[in-house]
């Protein structure tokens, strides 16, 4: 009996044990500029726009495409950032009830929600929210169909690029395609956790 004890502890040190040899770490200078020269020269909203499609995400760039985005899918009723407010209220028709205050206890009566991005990643199609640019983070969390608003200006090409853009924020969301999960069986569902569209709006 001791000696099967012994037997497995000493099994158990040796997986414990540090290795002698380590695998060298990946060459990630090289490889971000593999990935940088794959886009050189190329519009970074346009590559965006390409790769939030590949995730499921979608890109437009006029404030109507969006409303008519909305309106076919049935998304009659959300919320805007008051600060944006403004520029798309021309746009949406009186079938629409947009609301400029984010009421929490109301959650479920919001099919959509737009807030400002903090930017945008153009290599993976991500966008970028933080606490200092996103008015209400539940807006962008909570309802089906989340419209990021993105300046062209703020697409990064990478990742690098974006983390040493968007500095000491200690809130940030990195949002790749609407939210998915395959935890049950391997199955990928999206919506879960999260919105089940994802728009990003680009405007100069």
């Amino acid at each position: 009996m001791n000696d099967d004890r012994e037997s497995i502890l000493s099994r158990v040190r040796g997986a414990l044990a540090p290795l002698h040899e380590r695998a060298a770490l990946p060459d990630y200078d090289t490889e971000i500029a593999v990935m940088r020269s794959l886009i050189a020269g190329r519009d970074l909203a346009e590559v965006f726009t390409e790769r939030i499609k590949r995730v499921s995400g979608l890109a437009v760039a006029d404030p109507a495409a969006l409303v008519a985005h909305l309106r076919a899918g049935g998304w009659l009723r959300g919320y805007c950032d008051p600060a944006l407010w403004p520029q798309l209220a021309p746009h949406f028709g009186p079938e629409f009830k947009v609301e400029v205050d984010y009421d929490r206890t109301r959650v479920d009566d919001y099919a959509f929600g737009i807030t400002r991005a903090a930017g945008a990643i153009a290599e993976s199609g991500t966008i970028i929210l933080n606490d200092a640019t996103t008015s209400r983070r539940l807006a962008a969390l909570a309802p089906w169909v989340h419209v990021a608003v993105v300046g062209r200006g703020q697409i990064f090409a990478d990742l690098p690029q974006a983390v040493a853009a968007i500095g000491g924020d200690p809130n940030v969301i990195w949002c790749t395609g609407p939210s998915k999960t395959a935890d049950v069986e391997g199955i990928l569902i999206e919506g879960v956790h999260g919105p089940g569209q994802q728009i990003a709006l680009l405007v100069d």
